[in-house]
């Protein structure tokens, strides 16, 4: 095969990234349009270039939805830069497998570098940390490490017989959380929500109390997990308290960062990680807001012995006579892609002032947003507006309960379907809202513009065809 798949497939992406805010933001197709377009069989001979792309133009492009697009708002929007970019090309073409330190000693080393690169723009301490897919894998690990902390027996007699294990995270935690505690072995019945308050941030004495009345019960209270950023609300919850709660019953305190943790770069959000020092793991996601593409998750452990110990067994063919880190000792996964090289890439090409800059605006267009919401009849802000998401709601007179939730969701589908933006709903409080996130580099105050004219131009084609309904 020539390396002219390499040029024209490079070609092909400056194409796209030139052109992606003339697509629609949404893929427009139904379910199996890719399965029927595409043959059943493998082809017999290789193809061209050219054949290739007619079904990427023709097949494959129609059915993305582009979160490269400036107006994406859906989810925690993020991005994929030039910069990004190439450092995933390189990673492909060089091929590195840092499982072993002699496997690859750039790979395994940059790693090293990057992290703590990142954790001094972001105030965290100079711990150990290692590069996961995701943010479920960090919290995966982060979990294993906790359980081997509380039941060192378990990796090689299991869980029968031993009392049971509890872990703990607010009602608004992420389901990565609730996924790890199932994969582990303890039973989701083992994963306690823990109430919040007004502003959906763990009650620290609800907390208390959980842990005290499993004590009394029997069980091992094993961990909690607190968040910087939840999902729907992007709340905060109060970690210098949950760390002291955490010291005081020898409880593992992990950190679930992955949004909120990048808006520490920004002076003015250096307090979303206070208390983290206490903490034993934390883990970011730089490719949900520190604009490298997925996947890339940071995991810092503040003793990574622990977490050697729950994952390493090295066979005699990957024992190494080198006094240096060995990646596969720290994480399910024996090979491993070369992540870190996509975050350097982005850290050497935009300095750590110009991510600042792009975070800090992130967070103006989203006040920006908010504040075009509450200047608007019938609209409402329904979470404060910490970092770059808006979760607002539309509230036409006269309907209430379950028929204005369902207006609300049925108005985003309609922006969706448009074209023209795409954002989700999340729950508030009990309440559908819109949830507009701001995280692309390329997105500008004319695109958040966009999305409030689209919003209100579908609100309006929707009110005559609604009933009113009293809540």
């Amino acid at each position: 095969m020539s390396d002219d798949f390499v040029h024209q497939a490079a070609q092909w992406v400056s194409e796209y990234l030139a052109g992606v805010g003339d697509l629609p933001v949404l893929a427009q197709v139904e379910p199996g349009a890719v399965r029927n377009a595409l043959p059943p069989d493998p082809p017999a001979g290789p193809s061209s270039w050219a054949e290739i792309r007619a079904d990427l133009d023709g097949v494959l492009l129609p059915a993305m939805s582009h979160w490269n697009h400036p107006r994406f708002f859906g989810y925690f929007a993020n991005s994929s830069p030039p910069p990004a970019i190439a450092g995933e090309l390189i990673a492909a073409a060089t091929n590195q497998n840092s499982m072993l330190w002699r496997t690859s000693p750039a790979a395994t080393e940059l790693e090293e570098v990057v992290t703590g690169w990142l954790a001094r723009l972001l105030g965290l301490p100079p711990w150990f940390a290692i590069v996961h897919d995701t943010a479920s894998t960090s919290t995966f690990s982060a979990l294993a490490a906790a359980r081997h902390r509380a039941a060192p027996t378990a990796s090689e007699d299991g869980l029968a017989g031993h009392p049971p294990l509890t872990v703990y995270a607010s009602e608004e935690a992420h389901s990565s959380v609730a996924k790890a505690v199932m994969a582990l072995g303890l039973g989701r019945r083992a994963l306690r929500p823990v109430a919040t308050d007004g502003g959906a941030r763990m009650d620290p004495s609800a907390l208390e109390a959980a842990v005290e009345a499993d004590r009394a019960a029997g069980a091992v209270p094993m961990a909690v997990v607190a968040t910087v950023g939840t999902t729907a609300a992007t709340a905060v919850d109060p970690v210098p308290a949950l760390a002291e709660i955490s010291r005081a019953h020898g409880l593992w305190l992990h950190v679930d960062a992955a949004y909120g943790g990048a808006a520490a770069a920004s002076p003015s959000r250096r307090w979303v990680l206070e208390g983290v020092a206490d903490a034993d793991s934390v883990v970011v996601n730089p490719h949900k807001w520190l604009f490298v593409p997925v996947d890339c998750s940071v995991l810092y452990l503040r003793d990574p012995a622990s977490t050697r110990a729950a994952f390493s067994l090295v066979p005699e063919y990957l024992r190494a006579a080198e006094d240096a880190t060995n990646q596969m000792d720290y994480s399910l996964a024996l090979g491993r892609r070369w992540r870190s090289l996509k975050l350097w890439m982005v850290m050497r090409a935009m300095g750590t002032s110009g991510i600042v800059a792009a975070i800090e605006e992130h967070m103006r267009l989203a006040r920006l947003l908010a504040r075009w919401v509450e200047e608007s009849p019938g609209f409402e802000v329904l979470a404060p507006v910490d970092f770059a998401v808006v979760n607002f709601r539309w509230s036409p007179p006269g309907l209430g309960g379950a028929a204005l939730d369902g207006a609300n969701r049925e108005l985003a589908e309609a922006v969706n379907r448009s074209g023209r933006a795409f954002l989700t709903t999340a729950p508030i409080r009990g309440m559908t809202a819109l949830h507009a996130s701001v995280g692309n580099l390329g997105t500008a105050e004319a695109d958040v513009r966009e999305l409030w004219d689209a919003v209100g131009a579908e609100a309006g084609r929707l009110l005559g065809h609604l009933t009113p309904s009293l809540p």
